[in-house]
């Protein structure tokens, strides 16, 4: 057999080679709506999944849950060698506003060199990435190097409700050495991008309620309440004008940064003027080092949405009836979804007890250590695949349901990016690039073949 480098440039060859080929599996994947907010697409998504996995020599089975059916997959070299477990999802998000799409939302379109549909970057171009990476490497080289397990959920875009149960239930099938993702985007420079941690994430929703219908503003203006205006007062005491955070005990138990971490945020690329350009916001000034800390090691409390009243076109005099105010509120290790909606209806029930809050979901932040061994093959084997120096972050800005594997599974977990950093995932005209979404099959060969070499 060839040395490791010449059998991965035959891999790599293979995939060039192969490229429409895989690009025309991917768009099969992508015409599936596999919507889980709405629900629909889901059987015929995993129905899908299961008969490539078979096709490329996986042992596959589909698993009911609560919710929507998990899709297991492995390979079992030696059960005594590494044992690498493949996570992401088959689910999409909405694609709604339809209008706003330059193409149809669920048929695949190319234009200058990128893929244009729902799903293609969250999460199914990244899915497909690593299993045409395990038919690359069998189909250039042979017998895979170490065990491989793969896990695909269809409920990630809805908070993955039921993750962390089945995980808990199925500990023994799900054991592994390391948790490998690819989710989310690279860094905004362009570089390929190794993640530690994700934040983690409270949904909440709070109803203000004034008379039982809409009324005159003039006729009964000063008399009828307005409810948005009671959630605004209410926010008001909620945060204060540097942005803190004043529920009592929001930031209590947060893990402190360690120097390793301190280091890696000093050593991360910084382009002040890109990013504003890539977050279309002008106005952006802020120092390297502020801007990795508030991205990736500080909690947030952003209002998405507040509804009430009149919105149309001209004016309409009226006094909305309701109010309603959606929040996502980011967590960072370790704190804990349920806890901080127990203190933000504390915080509520004494300020604005008239207020309805419910808790919409929640997800827990995690984060692997800097100074594991295998973090640095990782590193090693994504910097070999791209020709670039990757970008390491002991946490990614977004939540995922990493915590499933580092709390629940005991086990330590990457995250290493294959979607273009402008994929616009949730929004109208997402988008990869044809050279990301076989860049990421490369890499997944390069992940596996390194762990391969390492002495067990």
């Amino acid at each position: 057999m060839a040395d490791g480098t010449d059998s991965l440039k035959s891999v790599e060859d293979l995939i060039e080679e192969r490229k429409e080929e895989y690009l025309e599996t991917l768009y099969s994947f992508l015409r599936i709506e596999s919507v889980s907010a709405e629900n629909r697409g889901i059987d015929e998504a995993c129905s899908m999944l299961k008969e490539l996995m078979e096709s490329i020599g996986i042992e596959t089975e589909i698993l009911p849950s609560a919710g929507n059916p998990f899709v297991y997959g492995e390979i079992i070299r030696d059960p005594s060698a590494f044992t690498l477990l493949i996570y992401g999802h088959y689910d999409v998000q909405p694609a709604d506003p339809v209008e706003e799409w330059l193409s149809p939302p669920f048929e695949p379109t190319v234009r200058d060199g990128k893929i244009y549909c729902r799903g293609v970057g969250d999460n199914k171009g990244q899915l497909m990435a690593q299993l045409l990476a395990i038919k690359s490497y069998q189909d250039a080289i042979g017998e895979l190097p170490i065990n491989i397990k793969f896990l695909f959920e269809g409920e990630e875009e809805v908070s993955s409700p039921n993750l962390s149960a089945f995980v808990a239930e199925n500990k023994e099938l799900l054991t592994a050495d390391l948790v490998y993702t690819s989710d989310g985007p690279k860094h905004d420079s362009g570089a390929p991008l190794v993640l530690l941690g994700v934040r983690g994430i409270t949904y909440i929703e709070m109803t203000a309620k004034g008379a039982d219908w809409d009324n005159h503003s003039g006729n009964k203006g000063n008399i009828v309440p307005n409810p948005a205006w009671n959630i605004i007062d209410l926010l008001n005491t909620m945060r204060d004008s540097e942005g803190r955070i004043l529920i009592d005990g929001f930031y209590d138990g947060i893990r402190p940064i360690t120097e390793k971490e301190e280091a890696l945020i000093r050593s991360l690329p910084f382009d002040r003027e890109n990013i504003g350009e890539q977050v279309g916001y002008a106005d952006f000034n802020m120092e390297k080092e502020e801007y990795y800390r508030k991205l990736t090691l500080e909690p947030t409390f952003n209002i998405a949405g507040f509804t009430s009243g009149y919105g149309g076109e001209g004016s309409k005099t009226i006094i909305p009836s309701t109010a309603v105010l959606k929040m996502d509120i980011r967590l960072v290790v370790d704190q804990d979804p349920d806890d901080i909606f127990r203190k933000i209806e504390a915080h509520v029930k004494k300020h604005a007890p008239d207020i309805e809050l419910k808790n919409l979901g929640g997800m827990k932040p995690s984060r692997t250590s800097a100074d594991l061994e295998i973090v640095d093959v990782v590193k090693t084997a994504v910097r070999a695949a791209f020709r670039q120096e990757p970008v390491m972050q002991p946490s990614m800005g977004g939540s995922l349901p990493d915590y499933v594997w580092t709390d629940v599974l005991k086990t330590p977990s990457v995250i290493v990016p294959y979607a273009n950093f402008d994929e616009a995932n949730h929004s109208p005209n997402e988008k990869m690039g044809i050279a990301d979404f076989t860049d990421g099959i490369k890499c997944t060969c390069h992940v596996i073949d390194a762990i391969g070499k390492m002495p067990f």
